[in-house]
């Protein structure tokens, strides 16, 4: 999570505005750091690029996948310990501080109780991210993994994901395709492959060649990245060859 250090906490809800920039500034409350600017930027300064805009995609990543997480948690009324560990295991991977992570604990207690809208949460980060299906996709998956944590997607939690769908304009595939890591059914592979078993031999290959390349570690490293979604990535590319494997040999292709 290099963009942590790179930009004044402080200056986080002004460089957001909107429902992320309400959120963090009630996360930071009175534990602001007040460090000046300029001792930031000496001290993180990449040479030739401003350090906010070099930043900015990246913390509204992170804000806004704690926000949209906490509402997802409580799309069925009650945020669960399961659901919790979910988010806990999420923020142990983003290789942070401890006092980051609980700042990102306090974003999402936050956006837990925030009077904003789940809808206003997803439009600003499709607006702030512009439109990358690899960033897209691995967002929708981790707020997938939050809400199987209790084994069970209730119709509220697929509501609510099928909402955040519609907004990030992804398509029924895409999300069926996500949703079948999580919880099984007789198409799972091809699914993953944003396809049907009604699908043709040759649309499979199509959407197979598409997928692979869209998710290859080589493509995904070209985009810049935050660490999380290449992790993500790469984890998609290894599931696409498998789905792809199990497929071929069904169909003996």
């Amino acid at each position: 999570m290099a963009w942590f250090g790179k930009i004044a906490l402080g200056s986080l809800g002004m460089m957001f505005g909107g429902p992320l920039g309400a959120v963090v500034g009630a996360a930071l409350g009175h534990h602001f750091i007040d460090k000046k600017e300029a001792q930031v930027r000496e001290r993180f300064q990449i040479p030739g690029a401003p350090v906010d805009r070099l930043a900015a995609h990246q913390a509204a990543g992170f804000v806004c996948i704690l926000s949209i997480l906490a509402k997802i948690a409580k799309a069925d009324g009650v945020v669960t310990q399961a659901e919790l560990a979910v988010v806990d295991r999420f923020i142990n991977t983003l290789n942070i501080s401890p006092d980051e992570q609980d700042f990102a604990r306090r974003v999402f207690n936050e956006a837990k109780n925030s009077p904003y809208s789940l809808e206003g949460f997803a439009t600003q980060f499709y607006r702030m991210t512009q439109a990358q299906p690899v960033v897209l996709c691995s967002f929708l998956d981790v707020l997938f993994q939050v809400a199987a944590a209790d084994g069970v997607l209730h119709p509220a939690e697929e509501q609510a994901l099928r909402t955040i769908k519609d907004i990030f304009r992804l398509t029924d595939a895409q999300f069926d395709s996500i949703r079948a890591r999580y919880f099984q059914n007789d198409d799972k592979y091809y699914q993953m492959l944003n396809c049907t078993p009604q699908s043709t031999d040759e649309e499979i290959k199509k959407s197979y060649k598409k997928l692979a390349r869209e998710f290859h570690p080589d493509t995904v490293i070209s985009k810049g990245l935050p660490d999380e979604f290449m992790q993500f990535a790469t984890r998609r590319f290894q599931e696409i060859q498998q789905a792809y494997e199990q497929v071929r040999k069904k169909r003996g292709l």
